[in-house]
């Protein structure tokens, strides 16, 4: 599917989509149709994935951060993730009051609005810490439910935050205030030697196991985070900074891990759940598209750089891991740090305006 999203991508059509939405609708098409696994029958390749090339692969595009770019984007992020995720509460609560789902969900509907708050605000750790907190998973269908919408509207929003900057800017001309880089700069590190490919392999898997190490040391510390700042260090060493390659491997590498999202898509998921399911899907997808119109119309107001607020909205939606992959796709370089950094920010408050929607509702 990436061999087929990267040539696609260079026809005349497949340009204006770009390789990294062709391969997530690529695998989300045949998933659907039962051709390759999905999540309901999920293989150990896609956990490897997961955990292991996804962290690699943001440590091999960290390898050419330029840190004077970083501290224009920064603040700026920040304050638009921050944005964000008011958003994200803000469209829970009048997707709430606009679909009464408690009528389906019952006593349980609040603390599933808290669940989907967080991990639309950090990802699945907020999700999972507010579902143990009121014995969630304990609940069967209900919490299978709500993780299979929750990886489909995941999946929908990347697709559609993907296509934010170039339809905003028929009718909005953004402000590019932010620094852009030049793609030459990361196409003269395209080549790969034997050389660097044996340098690059080690050093990335060797950061990744000290990350773990660290992680288990200091479990405080998230390892994505402590993966990124080995990244950080080490591209300011000449030696590892002038390895050719390093962001061939990364994209490729995040081309799989989008590969693995699109495969998550389950929609047949959703509907076996029938009743529950599509209003778990009706209330999810109305709370995140209220987030998108917030995002974009605040976003538009205060900080016009359509890159950067599709980026943020799907750190807050996706993750960091998937942010960083459409930075990498809009030719953003100097965006691909704060995106971890929100991301981490993101872990750190999904769970507080999660317990925080649980008790407002």
């Amino acid at each position: 599917m990436v061999i087929l999203s990267i040539y696609a991508g260079k026809t005349r059509f497949g340009k204006k989509l770009g390789a990294a939405l062709i391969v997530i609708v690529l695998t989300a098409i045949l998933a659907n149709l039962g051709w390759i696994p999905s999540a309901s029958n999920s293989i150990p390749l896609y956990d490897g994935i997961f955990t292991y090339l996804a962290p690699i692969s943001i440590f091999y595009l960290l390898l050419g951060v330029n840190l004077t770019s970083i501290k224009k984007a920064g603040a700026p992020m920040i304050l638009l993730f921050l944005l964000g995720s008011l958003a994200t509460a803000c469209g829970i609560l009048a997707a709430w009051f606009i679909l009464s789902p408690e009528r389906v969900f019952g006593s349980d509907g609040d603390t599933l609005a808290g669940m989907l708050t967080g991990t639309y605000t950090g990802g699945s750790v907020n999700f999972n810490a507010i579902a143990l907190e009121y014995d969630f998973q304990e609940k069967g269908l209900l919490y299978a439910g709500t993780i299979a919408v929750d990886n489909v509207v995941t999946t929908l929003w990347i697709v559609i935050t993907l296509s934010i900057p170039a339809l905003m800017r028929r009718f909005w001309k953004d402000k590019k205030l932010a620094m852009r880089e030049s793609t030459m700069d990361a196409e003269k590190k395209d080549t790969l030697s034997m050389h660097s490919l044996m340098w690059l392999m080690f050093i990335g898997v060797a950061a990744y196991f000290v990350s773990e190490w660290i992680s288990v040391q200091f479990p405080q510390i998230p390892s994505i985070l402590t993966i990124s700042t080995i990244g950080i260090l080490l591209a300011q060493v000449p030696f590892v900074n002038r390895l050719p390659g390093s962001h061939t491997l990364g994209l490729y590498l995040i081309y799989l891990f989008l590969a693995v999202i699109g495969a998550y898509c389950e929609l047949s998921s959703v509907v076996d759940l029938q009743e529950i399911g599509i209003t778990i899907l009706l209330f999810a997808s109305l709370a995140v598209f209220i987030h998108g119109v917030l995002i974009v119309l605040l976003g538009g107001l205060i900080y016009r750089d359509w890159d950067m607020i599709a980026i943020v909205s799907q750190a807050n939606i996706g993750g960091g891991t998937t942010a960083i992959a459409l930075a990498e796709t809009f030719g953003r370089n100097e965006l691909i740090l704060p995106a971890i950094l929100v991301g981490t920010l993101g872990n750190a408050l999904g769970t507080y305006l999660g317990f925080l929607v649980v008790y407002i509702l």
